[in-house]
């Protein structure tokens, strides 16, 4: 709440220009005490800049979540990606990606990717867009063990624009190599609180197809944070 009084008289006083440079930051904190203590943290940033038939984008998201002064979640990603339009419906891209997960039974994982991706769908209300591509991944258990493999991506990001204020958003990413397939689903639901500043809730699923023993593959996040866009 303080962060929403602090930001709003900002984000009313905006006015709407457009630009080469976007951008959105997430910062969401829930803690609860009684007879177990339990507190989560999540921050997010995405900030791209568009020129011409290009487009760069940098992301970077961290999670924290701890019960009784222990940590259960912690895990850290950033990814910057280039896209260059061949048409208006379809582009080139090209993707580094890296993770940390103390808690998914990879220590790290890092992937390298190109290949191809098309809107299916670009309207006032519905928004689809599809990538599928090559590359390759280093990854490094949290045994020590590490593994090099060349991997196929695909993904899907779709968006459903339900009134001005509100939207709906799914995103499905897959990396899939010889040692192990990555998933990660992460599903949305926002709403403009005032000016620039939007409500998330957010549900996201993580999973390895191929873990150490007694390592669960399947990490899930449920979140509720302040977005502001820029």
């Amino acid at each position: 709440m303080a962060l929403l009084l602090l930001v709003a008289p900002f984000a009313a006083a905006q006015e709407e220009e457009e630009g080469p440079w976007a951008g959105t930051t997430k910062l969401g904190y829930l803690a609860t005490s009684g007879n177990t203590d339990n507190s989560t943290l999540n921050a997010a940033l995405t900030v791209s800049y568009s020129v011409d038939d290009w487009k760069h984008s940098f992301a970077a998201a961290a999670i924290s979540s701890a019960e009784d002064n222990a940590t259960t979640a912690e895990s850290y990603e950033a990814s910057w990606k280039s896209e260059r339009d061949l048409t208006e419906k379809s582009f080139l891209f090209g993707k580094l990606h890296w993770r940390k997960d103390r808690f998914s039974g990879y220590a790290t994982q890092f992937s390298q990717t190109v290949g191809y991706g098309r809107r299916f769908i670009d309207s006032d209300v519905h928004k689809l867009n599809g990538e599928i591509g090559i590359g390759a991944r280093q990854s490094e258990l949290i045994d020590g063990t590490k593994e090099n493999e060349s991997i196929l991506r695909g993904s899907l990001d779709y968006k459903w624009q339900l009134s001005k204020t509100a939207a709906f958003t799914q995103v499905l990413t897959i990396e899939s190599g010889q040692a192990n397939t990555y998933t990660e689903s992460v599903t949305a639901v926002s709403a403009q609180l005032v000016g620039n500043l939007a409500l998330v809730a957010s549900y996201t699923i993580k999973n390895n197809s191929d873990v150490l023993p007694l390592i669960e593959k399947t990490d899930t996040y449920t979140a509720i944070s302040l977005e502001y866009t820029f």
